[in-house]
């Protein structure tokens, strides 16, 4: 008597769709794709950079260099790649960091020493987030309108603190943070934080409820609703992580400057939203990788690096940042347009 194979059953003992498996596959390899892609990217980066001034780049202090300054534009990525999963936009990272680093470092502030300052930064981050959670989760704004406002209004606070100034940290603690004698088998304690950061990121996103939901949320809220998810309140537990992974960058820059200015975080709304769409994470949200996004943080920053190097100007370096954002978005719509 002929034996025909049985259709491939689940962990119940329920019988799987037959679709269900091969859709999962297809995913994973699309995603193994996007993660080799990003590598050779970088991995050509690195040629290039080692060919136009092998001295410098190559050079371990050069390489610490880039890795600390990924690490704090790192850290605001993390935030951002899970409010665009969500099918949100924050226009606000940058001034968020500014504001953060400007109350932290001020003379009142500085008195409460190495904890008054990271308490600080923390909270000033979270409460900036947290208004941009209650304002688009339950005051009905569009996240593009209501985080370009709260990027006017903490520039603007930015500067009232400051009066354009320059605020130096004078607490030995936190600019000891910033030596070399600070680093632990080479590795600068930014980057450290920035791989910690990462690492929660990524057990969040992908082996947690919250993370589930957050991908649920962005790729269809209706339906997320429908199934029992609290989408406002998910949406502004999503800005409060935001904000939060803000106040630990702007702590991070203030080591890395050892002061506070208005103008820190400059355009790192660019850079997060660039390095996210680079590493797949969909501006539509739906879908969202944190490896993906710290790939795409280490390839702007690497291309930052080489161009200065290479005494490129600035606004070369913002024209191929543009370039390469919308081509990263008509590679992401042309592959929707093929699944």
């Amino acid at each position: 008597m002929t034996q025909h194979a049985s259709p491939p059953r689940d962990g119940t003992g329920k019988t799987a769709p037959a679709a269900e498996l091969p859709a999962w596959r297809g995913m994973m390899a699309r995603a193994d794709v996007r993660t080799l892609s990003l590598l050779g990217v970088l991995a050509v980066l690195v040629l290039i950079g080692g060919i136009s001034k092998p001295d410098e780049f190559l050079d371990t202090r050069n390489l610490q260099l880039v890795l600390t300054q990924a690490s704090v534009i790192g850290v605001v990525t993390v935030g951002m790649t899970f409010v665009i999963t969500s099918g949100g936009i924050d226009l606000s990272v940058g001034a968020i960091v500014a504001l953060a680093s400007v109350w932290a470092t001020t003379v009142a502030t500085q008195d409460y020493g190495f904890a008054g300052v990271l308490f600080t930064a923390v909270l000033v981050g979270v409460g900036c987030g947290l208004v941009n959670g209650v304002l688009i989760a339950y005051g009905g704004m569009v996240p593009f309108i209501a985080t370009l406002a709260m990027l006017a209004a903490a520039r603007g606070l930015a500067l009232q603190i400051t009066g354009g100034k320059t605020q130096i940290v004078t607490i030995p603690s936190i600019l000891d943070l910033g030596e070399r004698d600070a680093y632990i088998l080479g590795v600068p304690p930014l980057v450290m934080v920035f791989a910690v950061v990462t690492i929660i990121g990524w057990l969040v996103l992908n082996r947690t409820t919250f993370g589930r939901r957050t991908v649920a949320v962005g790729g269809n809220a209706e339906a997320a609703r429908l199934a029992g998810i609290d989408v406002r309140r998910q949406r502004l537990y999503l800005y409060l992580l935001s904000g939060l992974c803000c106040g630990i960058a702007a702590f991070l820059l203030i080591i890395l400057s050892g002061s506070g200015q208005n103008t820190n975080g400059n355009l790192y709304e660019l850079d997060a939203i660039a390095a996210a769409i680079i590493g797949g994470t969909l501006l539509s949200g739906g879908r969202g990788t944190i490896t993906g996004s710290v790939l795409g943080v280490l390839i702007f920053t690497t291309i930052t690096n080489i161009f200065a190097l290479n005494n490129l100007e600035t606004a070369v370096q913002q024209i191929a940042k543009g370039a390469i954002i919308v081509a990263a978005v008509l590679v992401q719509r042309r592959t929707a347009s093929t699944t």
